[in-house]
């Protein structure tokens, strides 16, 4: 009987693993009801590693990359008390690629009533593209339908017509990359439920359906990288990733100071701002007190110098993706910052200051349970994963259907094959 409740408790589990280039993470939450009686995801717990073998988001040495996530793993059973067997993998890096693209079909019902099977039938059309080369596909989006000429239709199931086509945002990822993933982590020894683009959970998570109606932007700033989804009328309007996060920031200060990455990392985070005019000028550190091997005075003004002109340019670049768009300076709902990158002091201030939009730090919402890690910014892209997870799973516990045509799934189902053919 004890055995049974086990069982039961651990497929209502949702695990999400979050790959990054200085640190992997894991969440397991579960389905919950709040005093109101309303569904919401409970957090029971959260751990985070040092990361070996990924560098810039993409993985360079997979021994090293399966010891760091055994490592996590293993830390994260301990602390629920039951084993993992399958996650939800977040997908970032610079090697991401997007493009519009259309399906259209003719409906399949002789009295013209439109299916769910038409729309799955319409979204694979949305695939027949030519995909870049060395790229799969890891999303397709759907944005609106068009319903025998009417158009903007967000749910065409129900409707009535002879054909119907699909606007539709396509996510690509390198191969190689998702490959590399699969094999790493079906090494550990777990399943993979699905792989999705971290900023699109992220996205979802900390924004309401008003201010993705308003029109926003999310932005994740990662190490390695920084991704952004923009929202307007309740679609996805853009997705990119920028090759520049908070590791880069870091590196800037350790060359300006001539000191290492660490001492460089510890100064930015306890010292550190990207608005020189939040520093007292005179202000100043003695590195030996975070570190340092002699004594050695640095100014913190200098220090939020550095900060500012990298963290100026990242902000210039997103700004850069606004403007293909079309969107620069005009997002009601503003620009919501997540990821480790996010908590650097000032971002905010000088955000609204070279952006001209409203800003704020995002935060998982409608999320339940009590952890040390649950505001942390860092945290946020892994605790929306699960989110995510939890609003595709059906109620015998296992992954129903994705709310994204996904393109990756095959190429899953063919490493996992392989890989527990290998196993003895």
């Amino acid at each position: 009987m004890l055995s049974g409740m086990k069982k039961q408790h651990h497929l209502e589990l949702i695990t999400a693993l979050d790959l990054g280039s200085s640190s992997i993470r894991i969440a397991v939450g579960q389905m919950g009801n709040t005093m109101e009686g309303k569904s919401e995801v409970q957090m029971i717990g959260m751990v985070e590693v040092p990361s070996e073998g990924i560098h810039r988001g993409v993985i360079t040495s997979i021994e090293e990359t399966v010891s760091s996530l055994s490592h996590a793993l293993e830390q994260a059973e301990r602390l629920i008390g039951v084993p993992i067997e399958h996650v939800w993998v977040g997908i970032s890096g610079s090697d991401v690629l997007s493009q519009e693209s259309r399906g259209v079909i003719a409906v399949a019902k002789p009295d013209g009533e439109i299916s769910s099977d038409d729309v799955h039938r319409v979204l694979e059309a949305a695939k027949t593209v030519a995909v870049p080369l060395n790229y799969e596909i890891l999303h397709v989006i759907p944005k609106s339908y068009n319903v025998d000429g009417q158009t903007g239709i967000k749910d065409p199931v129900g409707m009535t017509g002879i054909r119907m086509e699909v606007n539709a945002q396509m996510i690509y990822a390198v191969s190689s990359h998702l490959k590399n993933i699969t094999k790493a982590i079906y090494r550990t020894g777990i399943d993979i439920d699905d792989l999705v683009l971290s900023v699109l959970a992220t996205g979802e998570a900390v924004t309401t359906s008003r201010q993705r109606e308003l029109g926003v932007v999310v932005v994740n700033m990662g190490g390695s990288s920084t991704s952004l989804v923009v929202y307007e009328h309740g679609d996805i309007i853009h997705t990119a990733v920028i090759p520049l996060g908070a590791e880069h920031v870091t590196n800037d200060l350790a060359i300006g100071l001539r000191t290492s990455i660490d001492i460089a990392e510890q100064v930015k985070v306890e010292y550190g701002t990207c608005v020189p005019g939040m520093v007292e000028k005179n202000a100043s550190l003695d590195l030996q007190e975070v570190g340092g091997a002699q004594s050695e005075l640095i100014s913190l003004q200098y220090v939020a110098e550095i900060i500012q002109a990298r963290t100026e340019e990242i902000l210039e670049k997103i700004n850069e993706e606004l403007q293909k768009v079309g969107y620069n300076g005009k997002l009601p709902a503003g620009i919501v910052f997540t990821g480790g990158g996010a908590k650097l002091h000032g971002l905010v201030e000088l955000a609204k200051q070279q952006l001209s939009l409203p800003a704020r730090i995002g935060e998982p919402m409608f999320i339940g349970g009590s952890s040390q890690h649950a505001n942390d910014p860092a945290f946020a892209p892994v605790i929306s994963l699960v989110k995510w997870g939890a609003a595709i799973y059906d109620e015998g516990g296992r992954r129903s259907t994705s709310r994204l045509s996904g393109g990756a799934n095959k190429a899953l189902q063919k490493v996992q094959n392989l890989w527990r053919s290998l196993m003895p």
